[in-house]
């Protein structure tokens, strides 16, 4: 499929699909929608996966997914979760580095935890063996028990297609507007925001694995109607992938 990422409009290539802000129009049915959910009913576990660069509008898009009712399971707050104050992963971290990675309020200390083991591969190397299988169970757990026609997997560290996603949503943006969103939410400098992008796997890179992808360039109502049209075409495919499922 083509992934450039200056195409405008809706276009199906092969099996997948490229939309692009800048132009389209997408006005949710309301009878057919609700059919399409009540088709797709049976296939609560097909999963739909988000990827997309830093300020590249993941949350905008997700934020959406889940005012249309679908459950969004995001990797970065099942990562935070698990080490929230009173869960077991916090309690072996501070045994391990010490009270001084925890706050006053009891909560992780995350700039000081990453200052402790930056450089050092038996600290991350721990620390991943702690969290990861506890953040993966939870995102399977999330995932399972989605009562929504479709779930959404939010994985921002996506390099390569997730295996638990049936499908691969990519929302892409051109760099400068990366750029100015990344500022203009954090604070930081521009220096600050292409050095995040540095460590991040790079656009052609992302794009190589999207099923589907939207081009976050124009506004927010028009990133709507791109999520809108592709909500639709979700409920087909989960409704589909119910009825293989049940033979």
């Amino acid at each position: 499929m083509s992934t450039r990422p200056d195409c405008a409009g809706f276009r199906g290539q092969g099996n997948g699909v490229v939309w692009s802000a800048a132009s389209g129009d997408s006005i949710l049915n309301l009878r057919s929608i609700v059919a399409l959910e009540r088709a797709a009913q049976s296939a609560a576990n097909y999963v739909v996966g988000i990827a997309g660069g830093i300020g590249s509008g993941k949350t905008a898009v997700s934020d959406r997914f889940s005012q249309l009712g679908i459950e969004v399971v995001d990797a970065d707050v099942e990562a935070r979760r698990v080490v929230e104050p009173g869960a077991p992963a916090l309690a072996a971290i501070a045994e391990r580095f010490g009270d001084a990675v925890l706050q006053e309020n009891g909560a992780l200390d995350r700039a000081r935890l990453r200052s402790l083991v930056f450089g050092k591969a038996e600290d991350r190397q721990w620390l991943e063996r702690l969290l990861h299988p506890r953040i993966n169970q939870r995102i399977a757990d999330g995932l399972r028990d989605a009562a929504s026609p479709y779930a959404i997997l939010v994985n921002p560290l996506m390099r390569a297609a997730d295996p638990r996603a049936h499908r691969i949503l990519v929302v892409d943006a051109p760099e400068a507007a990366q750029i100015e969103r990344t500022m203009a939410r954090d604070g930081g400098s521009a220096e600050q925001a292409r050095a995040i992008m540095a460590n991040q796997i790079d656009r052609e890179g992302r794009l190589a694995f999207a099923d589907d992808v939207i081009v976050n360039d124009k506004g927010l109502d028009e990133l709507r109607a791109a999520v809108d049209d592709l909500h639709r075409r979700y409920l087909k495919l989960a409704a589909a992938h119910g009825s293989t499922a049940a033979r």
